[in-house]
């Protein structure tokens, strides 16, 4: 491209004697662009933060790999725990008892998901440990009826720590009077918060021996769980061990057991992406508009240089520049605000928070209580490019029809 075609594209931007609202326009065009690309960045970036979040306080109290037995318990866990650890994809294995029952405190009543595990080996595949606000797991000990709950489960109840509550579980006991529900009294040991409130409203751990005689399994245990060292892995490993087990079982996922919520969540970011988008897209061809008004106003300026010269490709290019700046200068508003808001969200969303007196997301609702953030590279190169190339599409028509102008035509009235 000639100097003189940058100079006039770029001269073109600014209107400084005359129809100022061409250029009123124009940057009503870049803020649109900006806002939008900012919006995008920002939206996206929550959402990758949202299912990041998800995920890893999932995997804190679930499991990368679950091995459970097609009858009503697992006898030969030990032998499952030796054969599992033998794949080098597998780090850790700990096995655990499963049941549902009720808690009791006073006139408190509520449903509770009760999982007895081993402490010791619990933690090599969760980071409940990290979780725990007050108490440890380590003070769940085999014959003395401990109970680690959640906080909002202890909120629900009244209890504290200390405090003693009974479980009451549906396998009954034949009296007299007929089959009871057994009742077990257990003492508050430790509280954890894991940050979802499906977890901290309704999972209760107990020592594995407890678990085992008040759920009548003997011996047995509900299955083992696996951690693995890479748990994006996880479907491959458990079609891997479904098929070298030398033991009839069943093996289930982290993928399997939450599918449905990270597919919601995948759908909802591809949703917000299109939406989003086409609101880049509505700025974008604002350019249109503009540039349109501006071959208008300025084709005495066109005929002129053209009787002096200027091919069809040079005025052609004079308003590509024109619109590809307005593009420019906007993606880069954009994507600059953007980023700093994404990386910052952690302190600009309780700000709001507090100058509005609300709440963003209720845990109830969200699983989580706090709007997380993760910034991807790729999501901000491909909205960047994705912006540049819209932009530079919009301009093609205007600038075309601007170099197709006949000097002759446009100087007759002049």
């Amino acid at each position: 491209m000639n100097r003189y075609e940058w100079t006039v594209g770029l001269r073109y931007t600014r209107a400084k004697r005359r129809n100022h609202f061409i250029s009123f326009i124009s940057l009503i065009s870049m803020a649109g662009i900006g806002l939008g690309v900012a919006a995008l960045i920002i939206v996206l970036s929550v959402m990758n933060g949202f299912q990041q979040e998800m995920r890893e306080r999932i995997l804190g109290v679930a499991s990368h790999v679950q091995v459970f037995s097609d009858g009503e318990s697992l006898s030969n866990w030990p032998a499952v725990v030796s054969e599992t650890l033998r794949n080098p994809e597998v780090v850790a294995a700990a096995p655990y008892v499963l049941g549902q029952g009720m808690l009791s405190y006073g006139d408190h009543v509520q449903g509770s998901l009760v999982r007895g595990i081993l402490p010791t080996e619990e933690d090599k595949v969760a980071d409940l440990a990290t979780h725990m606000k007050e108490g440890r797991l380590d003070n769940l000990k085999s014959g003395e009826f401990g109970i680690v709950i959640g906080v909002d489960l202890a909120r629900a109840l009244g209890v504290g720590m200390g405090d003693r509550i009974v479980l009451i579980t549906p396998q009954g006991q034949v009296t007299p009077a007929g089959m009871l529900p057994r009742l077990k009294q257990f003492r508050v040991v430790g509280l954890f918060k894991v940050g979802m409130y499906e977890y901290d409203s309704s999972l209760a751990f107990i020592h594995m021996k407890d678990a085992q005689v008040l759920f009548r399994l003997g011996d047995g245990v509900t299955g083992v769980r696996l951690k693995l060292k890479d748990m994006m892995k996880a479907p491959a490993v458990a079609r891997q061990l479904a098929s070298t087990l030398t033991f009839g079982a069943w093996l289930t996922d982290w993928t399997q057991e939450h599918a449905n919520l990270f597919k919601a969540v995948a759908m909802e970011k591809r949703v917000m992406f299109v939406i989003l988008f086409l609101i880049v897209a509505v700025a974008a061809f604002n350019i249109v508009s503009t540039l349109v008004m501006v071959v208008t106003d300025k084709q005495s300026d066109i005929a002129i240089l053209r009787t002096l010269g200027a091919t069809q490709g040079s005025i052609m290019k004079i308003f590509i520049i024109q619109g590809s700046l307005i593009g420019v200068v906007g993606t880069t508003v954009g994507v600059a605000l953007g980023v700093v808001v994404a990386l910052n969200i952690d302190v600009i969303v309780p700000l709001l928070e507090h100058a509005f007196h609300t709440h963003f997301l209720e845990p109830q609702v969200y699983f989580i209580s706090e709007l997380p953030s993760k910034l991807e590279r790729t999501d901000v190169l491909t909205i960047g490019i994705t912006s540049l190339c819209l932009t530079l599409l919009a301009t093609l028509y205007p600038s075309y029809r601007a170099s197709r102008i006949e000097p002759a035509e446009a100087l007759r009235y002049e």
